[in-house]
């Protein structure tokens, strides 16, 4: 049961679970980000176990949500916390191109590769800032080289599933959260992720639907001579990481996250095999379009019929209808929920 509470002329709301057995009601633990209170909520009980949840008198980006209570994310939780769980996910109209995860051992040159990209494609690609427990060294900008969080924030951030992957590093948190990834695709841009195999594995047992890449070095002794062209590193150092990258590739190749597997033997060539794959080798030039949300007219009545919801504007002569088609939904919690088609009827 999804319920209001009355709030300073406004109606929060809460989800509670009834069971039958006992006649008791509980609390679930509920993932994500809900809806702010509102003036008022229609909601729909639609297949594929999802409510929708329509807010009155909101924003554009803020006025349609979907409550998963039996999708396959929902039923990975419950089996990970052995507790009943719900997880909100806010709708957006359109789709939009897939993230594209990157990994590959320290040295391989998957940093310079998403350099080149972000250089020719500047309004296509976007990276999400991740967050860290550190303190902020000189010159970073909070936002901008990483989100600095409070521990016990970010701890609890986690526990409530608003991260797709997370790591402590010498007793710091750092991880990627999917309001980052989401925020770079609502400008319109691809999201790339720069993590490594074990963060990867996170993001595809996650509901993101993305673009696995992992890049090779053409030997081992190709990746020792690069680790010691850098000369930043002590012999300990280059030793480590050549342990930690012989794992990694083993892993990286054999492990099924990776769809796409480059071997950077050439850079030039390596890129142009790169552009290949993501379908930019004949492209030129590209702008970002901005997702846009839907605007509701703030006094209206809702109905459903089939796959489609029927949003009929009151109060005024001249009323204004929007239809959603919510038959290709796509995505869902822990992120967004794409797919959705607006029709506006005007008479």
């Amino acid at each position: 049961m999804i319920g209001g509470n009355h709030e300073r002329n406004n109606f929060s709301i809460g989800v509670q679970i009834h069971d039958k057995n006992s006649n008791n009601w509980f609390s679930p633990i509920v993932l994500g980000t809900g809806p702010k209170p509102s003036q008022g909520y229609s909601a729909f009980v639609l297949e594929q176990g999802r409510i929708l949840v329509i807010k009155k008198g909101s924003p554009r980006n803020e006025s349609i949500w979907f409550l998963e209570v039996d999708s396959p994310y929902v039923r990975e939780q419950k089996k990970l916390l052995r507790k009943e769980v719900v997880a909100w996910s806010k709708g957006v109209r359109g789709n939009a191109e897939k993230p594209i995860v990157i990994s590959g051992p320290s040295g391989v040159g998957k940093g310079t590769l998403i350099s080149m990209l972000m250089k020719e494609f500047p309004s296509m690609f976007g990276f999400s800032v991740s967050h860290t427990t550190r303190s902020p060294r000189s010159m970073e900008r909070d936002g901008v080289h990483y989100h600095f969080a409070d521990k016990k924030v970010m701890e609890k951030e986690i526990k409530d599933g608003k991260f797709l992957e997370f790591a402590s590093v010498h007793g710091n948190l750092y991880g990627t959260s999917i309001e980052s990834v989401e925020a770079v695709t609502d400008s319109g841009k691809r999201c790339i992720l720069d993590i490594d195999v074990q963060g990867a594995r996170s993001v595809r047992a996650s509901s993101l639907d993305a673009i696995f890449i992992f890049v090779c070095p053409p030997s081992m002794k190709e990746l020792e001579d690069r680790l010691r062209a850098r000369g930043t590193e002590t012999e300990e150092q280059i030793q480590k990481r050549l342990r930690n990258a012989e794992a990694e590739i083993k892993e990286g190749i054999s492990s099924g996250i990776f769809g796409l597997i480059l071997y950077n033997d050439n850079l030039e060539e390596c890129y142009k095999k790169l552009k290949k794959l993501l379908g930019l080798d004949e492209v030129t030039s590209v702008n970002g379009v901005e997702i846009e949300g839907i605007n509701l007219p703030t006094e209206h009545t809702v109905s459903k019929m089939e796959d489609k919801i029927i949003i009929q504007e009151t109060g005024k002569e001249t009323r204004n209808k929007i239809v959603l088609d919510i038959s290709s939904l796509n995505g869902g919690a822990p992120g967004r929920t794409r797919g959705i088609l607006v029709d506006a009827i005007k008479f």
